[in-house]
């Protein structure tokens, strides 16, 4: 990304990384995330969050993790839920985290490097595949993490992985508010309320 940081200076880093999350979920078939921009940036480690905040993948407790580190954050079950769903996209690679098969036939070609576990058949395509797939366990080549696992099994979430499993459109619409939501937790705009590119 730096390219483009040499070219546009006047864009922060932090809007920059938010405005290539946005950008690659609406390339790769999903929502138009309703941004705000205008996030300043930080200049130094110690105004940053503690390292660590992100959720384990395999916790003893799924559901009650999930909603331990998100909830603090503000967010609540169907927003947790919602921004489960990104897990339509990518894969994970068990020598940097630990999970997932070194390659399945879905990632044994790539693109990019090849390997790693995906969640979904086309893991370059944001849909709602995800939650259809842990809804039906039926592919052994696809990954399915105990907190992945947990929105299916947990009642309160349970009523939102099923219609997001139903409803590409509805999913569509929560993530898209709960991504939002999600990067502008802590930050600082200038001006203070920030602004939208579609302005």
């Amino acid at each position: 990304m730096q390219p483009i940081k040499d070219k546009y200076p006047s864009i922060t880093y932090a809007d920059l990384f938010q405005l290539a999350s946005a950008t690659a979920i609406e390339e790769a078939g999903g929502p138009k995330i309703p941004m705000k921009y205008g996030r300043v940036d930080v200049t130094g480690p110690e105004q940053c969050p503690p390292e660590g905040k992100l959720p384990d993948a395999g916790p003893s407790a799924p559901a009650d993790h999930l909603r331990l580190v998100f909830y603090r954050m503000g967010l609540d079950d169907k927003e947790i839920v919602a921004l489960s769903g990104a897990h339509t996209l990518g894969r994970s690679r068990p020598e940097r985290s630990g999970w997932g098969k070194p390659e399945t036939k879905y990632t044994k070609n790539g693109p990019g490097a090849p390997g790693g576990q995906s969640w979904t058949a086309e893991w370059l395509k944001f849909d709602n595949s995800y939650f259809k797939e842990i809804k039906e366990k039926r592919d052994q080549d696809l990954l399915v993490l105990p907190t992945d696992a947990a929105l299916f099994e947990d009642p309160a979430f349970k009523v939102y992985a099923e219609k997001y499993a139903a409803d590409e459109e509805a999913f569509f619409k929560d993530y898209a508010e709960a991504h939002a939501k999600l990067s502008s937790l802590g930050a600082k705009f200038d001006p203070a309320e920030g602004f939208s590119l579609d302005d």
